[in-house]
């Protein structure tokens, strides 16, 4: 099963003003923010302009991954926000700390 271990991430974003929350899981972090960023695939994420990254967890297996999404998916929105507040309480965009980048070093 070598295969199979890997980098995968469970993440929330949101809106600007935090009103929508998406759930998602992929195997490439940055490039997958990066595409929802650009608002330009349709669907939902575009729709509501989702672009800014809240919170995210590592799984080095992909069956580890979609337990938890499908978990996060499924708990109430008081639920997710609690999620969020655990790693990110002001709900700032992780995306430059992914990146590599600190905060205020940009």
């Amino acid at each position: 099963m070598g295969n199979w271990d890997h980098n995968y991430y469970v993440y929330l974003m949101t809106n600007k003003y935090n009103t929508v929350l998406y759930t998602g899981m992929s195997n490439d972090l940055k490039k997958r923010v990066e595409q929802h960023k650009s608002l330009k695939k349709p669907g939902f994420t575009s729709r509501y302009r989702i672009t800014k990254l809240v919170y995210y967890e590592h799984f080095g297996q992909v069956e580890r991954a979609i337990k938890r999404e499908k978990q996060i998916k499924a708990g109430s929105r008081a639920k997710k926000d609690v999620l969020v507040d655990s790693m990110n309480p002001e709900w700032r965009d992780l995306y430059p700390i992914i990146l590599g980048k600190k905060e205020g070093n940009e």
